[in-house]
């Protein structure tokens, strides 16, 4: 499986899509929010710059992909008034995902983005441009220090490959309690690999005093094959494993399959960022939000107080695309009614929270 290729959300605006089914992250980036704002503004008082380029990078598509950028462009231009300044610097944006990504809905929605923007912030907002920049962000994808700001949420805990070396992980589709030890190992290699090389690489990218602020689903406990990094994947294998025994997937086939993903640790974030030099922590933070996006919510329908149909619509939004190109399109109704199942009866006798550690880093000079 080469992840480059089928690693992406649903696209379009259907009902499977992760433009309508993306409510969690949309919590997670509203939970983030004063830090990005700390950042931005310590970055643009620091050197007044007449132009600040920001990366969003697994952006996706969907309400979320420009709702940072959009608050990061109003906190510049509210500082901008505040200090007496004509007009906000321009703005170059670059908007990153993997090629698989639905850009089109994105440049689709950038006509609508900038008359709102336009219309709230009046004359004194400065130009802003938009640009899509497909490819992966463990590799080079800007010129050498044109970046000003970098953000990315919800897509670093992806890898650039499945491990290497974990055939024994027989029946699990991730880190599991039952997974052995050098499968655990060689999930933690690959992150230690893939993050090293994405700090080296937006290291190479960003201006000195440039900020990078980044949210991956997480953990807090030391275990990496914890509930709290795991269980949402355990539970989607034990659907997959039902189809096994009863003859509807092929034993093979789930044998063959793991989530190119890794959940860290705080400790773990900060040993690599320490380890590859280039940056300062400014704030290593952990959150926690409820499996369900619409726990807290009034609900537009009694369709949506179903937390386990909640759940799975969320994570079908984010795994059908590579459950597909595995097991093929026929089957994933099935897997994912018994999933919604598996869900709802652990959410009727657990907490449910999914983990997030944000860092807010720095390049050193």
């Amino acid at each position: 499986m080469e992840v480059i290729e089928v690693l992406h959300m649903n696209g379009g605006i259907g009902d499977t899509s992760y433009a309508n089914n993306s409510l969690l992250q949309q919590k997670v980036i509203s939970m983030t929010k004063p830090i990005r704002e700390q950042a931005i503004t310590d970055l643009y008082c620091s050197s007044l710059p007449k132009k600040i380029c920001i990366a969003e990078l697994g952006c996706s598509s969907g309400p979320n992909t420009l709702f940072v950028v959009s608050e990061l462009i109003k906190t510049v231009s509210t500082i901008c008034k505040k200090l007496g300044h004509d007009q906000s610097p321009e703005f170059q944006v670059y908007l990153n995902d993997l090629p698989g990504n639905d850009f089109n809905t994105i440049f689709r929605s950038l006509p609508g983005f900038h008359a709102n923007l336009r219309n709230k912030m009046g004359s004194e907002l400065g130009p802003c441009f938009f640009t899509g920049t497909p490819g992966s962000f463990y590799d080079r994808l800007f010129p050498t220090e044109s970046l000003h700001f970098v953000h990315s949420s919800y897509s670093l805990h992806f890898l650039s490959k499945v491990p290497d070396g974990i055939e024994s992980n027989k029946r699990n589709i991730y880190m599991a309690s039952t997974s052995p030890p050098s499968v655990v190992k060689a999930y933690y290699d690959q992150f230690q690999t893939d993050f090293s090389m994405f700090l080296k690489c937006r290291s190479e990218e960003l201006v000195t005093g440039g900020r990078m602020v980044l949210t991956l689903l997480g953990r807090r406990s030391d275990d990496p094959t914890s509930k709290e990094g795991c269980y949402i994947w355990e539970l989607l294998a034990t659907a997959l494993s039902d189809m096994v025994s009863e003859g509807l997937i092929e034993e093979e086939k789930l044998n063959s399959f793991n989530i190119p993903k890794y959940t860290p640790c705080p400790a773990e974030v900060k040993t690599e960022v320490q380890k590859e030099g280039s940056f300062s922590i400014d704030l290593l933070e952990v959150s926690e939000v409820n499996w369900n996006a619409y726990n807290d919510e009034l609900c537009p329908s009694d369709e949506f107080k179903d937390g386990g149909y909640n759940v799975t619509k969320c994570m079908r939004a984010v795994a059908e695309p590579i459950l597909v190109s595995h097991f093929g399109k026929t089957i994933m109704d099935e897997v994912f009614r018994r999933y919604r199942e598996i869900i709802a009866d652990r959410m009727s006798k657990e907490r449910t929270e999914f983990i997030n550690v944000t860092v807010s880093m720095t390049r050193k000079g």
